[in-house]
């Protein structure tokens, strides 16, 4: 079965131009476009639960209701939805309010479509915070700058985490900004093994999400 997504921008011709892209696909199927978050909104009240997008890939700077507060709304009505940011911006407050509203992942338009389309796989297959590699590096960078007042009292140890020498590899390159493909042509590995490994390393750091990892990796010296 494929993945339902949607894809809301208020730009007609963006969003013809990727739901057609993806609709090629073998994986992922477009069931929904809006130009703006309030129509999004709208056209999911008449749609049935089976019918809903599982993941929706959101624009930032749209006219009637912009995505940050769709999102915002989004998560409210929709909770298992997954919320994906897709935006021309990369500056810091737009990133972290649109994860503070609910946004699972953020990713910039001029990224390629197949990882995009892997980001949306991510998302539904391990539970990442999908990231463009530029986005990723300033969440890294805005994180470390938020941790240095903390105390280092607490910290714990690499192995009390039970990391295998390849888990610290992956979860450096993470950190640093590579996406599953990145990593994995890194360390010549395949796409699915770097998907195992990100797996065990949340499961270890008993954390869901990319930013979450960063931010233990970061406090905890684990790379």
């Amino acid at each position: 079965m494929k993945i339902p997504i949607a894809i809301v921008d208020d730009k007609s011709q963006n969003r013809i131009s990727l739901a057609e892209r993806i609709n090629y696909s073998d994986d992922i199927q477009v069931v929904l476009t809006a130009n703006d978050g309030n129509d999004f909104l709208e056209q999911m009240k008449s749609l049935h639960a089976s019918k809903r997008p599982s993941v929706v890939l959101m624009d930032i700077e749209m006219p009637v209701m912009n995505g940050i507060e769709a999102v915002r709304l989004g998560k409210q009505l929709y909770p298992e939805i997954n919320f994906l940011m897709l935006t021309v911006f990369d500056d810091d407050d737009k990133i972290f309010e649109a994860i503070k509203a609910g946004a699972i992942g953020y990713l910039l338009k001029d990224e390629k479509l197949a990882l995009i389309i892997d980001c949306i796989q991510q998302l539904l297959e391990v539970g990442g915070a999908p990231m463009s590699p530029r986005i990723a590096r300033k969440a890294f960078s805005l994180l470390v700058k938020a941790s240095m007042p903390e105390k280092e009292s607490g910290v714990i140890e690499k192995n009390d985490y039970d990391l295998s020498a390849r888990e610290v590899e992956v979860l450096k390159l993470t950190v640093d900004g590579y996406d599953y493909k990145g990593v994995a042509e890194k360390l010549f590995l395949s796409s699915h093994t770097v998907r195992k490994h990100i797996a065990n390393i949340y499961h270890k750091l008993h954390v869901t999400s990319k930013a979450q990892a960063i931010k233990i990796a970061t406090k905890n010296k684990l790379i």
